[in-house]
Formats: structure tokens, C-alpha cells, sequence
């Protein structure tokens, strides 16, 4: 990562990577510096803020999470991808696994289809339902919401993780319930 200092109203940039091959203690100094002086100038003070720009050698580990377990993604997407200690599950459908049909078209079933292979996308990434932090529940019809909360709570433990839940106009395949999850690791 590299640090960079700014102020508003057109104020200098100042690259502190270069300082970075000079040591962290002249980088540390520039920064006290420059803040100080910022500070306790006697002209009108400018907010002072500094930000992080990845550096063009900043590496991320992105894996992709893949299982028989669950359906095959529909297009060019990952099942889940993991990077660092979070893993983003894409949405999941009620498909059987072998078949790639629908379990039935009964929003209850949907729903234990959408969560079983959730878990076991989840599984394979090393992460259970108790590492859920976030869902997204997307459904045909907002009239099946308590029916899909009642099959829901028997999945996620207490906490429950945060979620947002809505009625969208159309799904994939013609769906009555997608869910995408967010676990950490």
C-alpha cells in the first residue's frame, strides 16, 4: 500500500512511497510535519485527510470456490470466489445438482434447495453457515417472505447475519428465490 497526504482546494500531493525507500522514520517525520504545519499555520485551516492507493505491486489472492455439490454457474461467473478472509458466494438457485432443474416450483422447496447448496458452496470454500455475516435474499413474489423466514432461521445460527431481502422482477430460469451470502473465514 502506499500513502499519500492532501489537502482540499488544490493543495500539493505528496508521494510518500518515495520516502518509503528512504525509511519509515523519514516517511513518519514528512507526515508529522506536514500535518503540524497544516495545523498551526496562521491561514485559514483546510482539512487534511490522508488516503491509501494501492501500489501497483499490491498483489490480491483471489481463488475461485467450485463444487459438484451444488449447480454449475449459469454464465461467466465463480460459484464464490475467496479473497483474503471473506468469501462472496454468487447467488444460488434451487436446482438439484445432478439434474439442474428445479427441485419443484413450491417456494418452500426452493428454499431448502437454495440453502442446501449454499452450504455446500460454503463447505467447500471452508466456511459453514455460522461464518455468514451477509445475505441478500432476492424473491419473485415478497409474499412468500414468511415462508422463506421460517425455512431461513433453521440455517443460520445466532447471530443471524446482517441481510436485505427484495422483490425483484424477474430471476433467472424463472426462480422464486435466489440468495447470495457473504461468510468470513
Amino acid at each position: 500500500m502506499a500513502w499519500s497526504a492532501a489537502w482540499s482546494a488544490g493543495a500539493p500531493t505528496i508521494d510518500l512511497r518515495v520516502l518509503r525507500a528512504r525509511g519509515p522514520l523519514a516517511a513518519a517525520i514528512c507526515c508529522a510535519s506536514v500535518a503540524a504545519s497544516r495545523l498551526w499555520s496562521s491561514t485559514p485551516f483546510r482539512p487534511f485527510f490522508a488516503s491509501i492507493s494501492a501500489s501497483p505491486t499490491a498483489v490480491v489472492k483471489k481463488e475461485a470456490v467450485q463444487t459438484e455439490k451444488a449447480p454449475a454457474a449459469l454464465g461467466p461467473y465463480s460459484q464464490a470466489i475467496k479473497v483474503n478472509n471473506l468469501v462472496f458466494v454468487s447467488g444460488v438457485l434451487g436446482l438439484v445438482p445432478e439434474t439442474g432443474k428445479f427441485v419443484s416450483n413450491n417456494i418452500e422447496e426452493q428454499t431448502e434447495q437454495v440453502l442446501e447448496n449454499m452450504g455446500e458452496i460454503l463447505k467447500a470454500s471452508g466456511a459453514t453457515y455460522a461464518s455468514v455475516v451477509k445475505t441478500t435474499i432476492m424473491l419473485a413474489d415478497l409474499q412468500d417472505f414468511k415462508k422463506v423466514n421460517e425455512i431461513y432461521a433453521k440455517y443460520f445460527p445466532s447471530p443471524a447475519p446482517a441481510r436485505s431481502t427484495y422483490q425483484v422482477a424477474a430471476l433467472p430460469m424463472n426462480a422464486r428465490i435466489e440468495i447470495e451470502c457473504i461468510a468470513a473465514l
